[in-house]
């Protein structure tokens, strides 16, 4: 029986731009079969259906955390030279003025400002992901924005912050990529750079898993002193996303839910505290 009705929290990774909706490879074929399988899976994983979900994109910065205000958000469309039809996808899911101004107070309260923004639309790391996580669009969405400065330190405070929102049926949801060196993915790159790759993937799966979680967020704080970290985040936006996540998870445990090898390069995804069974 489930006694803790604490909602888990999730790192996930968003894929190749509108990858999992294109009808030519991205890629070589079955590149990105694996983790559309696995984003598919994630609502029966959770196993609840949240009230709401609060998205913490790579795709968003700011000066300040900043929330999506809109109450019917359009789609962002911030990817460049792909077919027309993947410019034609749809996510009406609403947007949640109640959860913005939850989120606000949160911040306010651990002396964090904040701002909103009424025109922004969800941007490529919400609404591709959820197309396929939760396809019927009717659980209403934040995103809130990374702040621009990018420290790791502040995502962790940012994170812990926002941790009452798990017990008040929120799904918290950091969507990157747990590898993010473009030009090396898809490129040639040479074999020193693939091992480096699979150096941090190993550090970052043993860092997620570590119960002392004092502990964890101090070394996800260090993340750029872990073995291969510049080689998979020459720019560590991709990653930020799940310093907020991991500060919010508090005393919740990590660990990895999916892993697999995209163009030579390893990809994984975690989740943090129990699913509802």
């Amino acid at each position: 029986m489930v006694t803790d009705m604490s909602f888990p929290l999730f790192y996930i990774p968003h894929g190749g731009d509108p990858c999992f909706f294109m009808k030519e490879s991205f890629g070589p074929p079955g590149t990105w079969d694996k983790m559309g399988e696995h984003l598919r899976g994630l609502s029966a994983l959770i196993g609840r259906k949240p009230r709401a979900i609060l998205v913490i994109s790579a795709h968003w910065e700011e000066t300040k955390p900043t929330l999506q205000s809109n109450p019917s958000p359009p789609l962002l469309f911030d990817y460049y030279g792909f077919p027309d039809y993947t410019y034609r996808l749809t996510y009406p899911a609403p947007g949640a003025p109640d959860l913005v101004k939850r989120v606000q107070d949160l911040l306010g309260t651990d002396g964090i400002p904040s701002d909103v923004n009424p025109d922004r639309g969800y941007d490529h790391g919400v609404f591709i992901p959820f197309l396929l996580i939760y396809p019927q669009a009717d659980i209403p969405i934040v995103q809130i924005s990374l702040r621009s400065d990018l420290d790791p330190a502040f995502h962790v405070r940012m994170g812990q912050a926002l941790a009452p929102l798990a017990d008040e049926g929120v799904l918290m949801v950091g969507s990157g990529m747990s590898y993010h060196n473009l030009r090396a993915l898809m490129g040639q790159s040479p074999p020193k750079h693939t091992q480096d790759a699979q150096d941090f993937d190993h550090w970052l799966g043993q860092t997620i898993a570590l119960t002392d979680t004092n502990q964890r967020n101090h070394l996800l704080e260090q993340w750029d002193a872990a073995p291969g970290a510049r080689s998979a985040h020459p720019r560590e936006e991709h990653l930020l996303p799940l310093m907020v996540i991991a500060g919010a998870a508090k005393d919740k445990l990590g660990r990895v839910i999916y892993s697999d090898t995209i163009i030579n390069k390893p990809v994984s995804s975690f989740m943090f505290g129990n699913s509802f069974f």
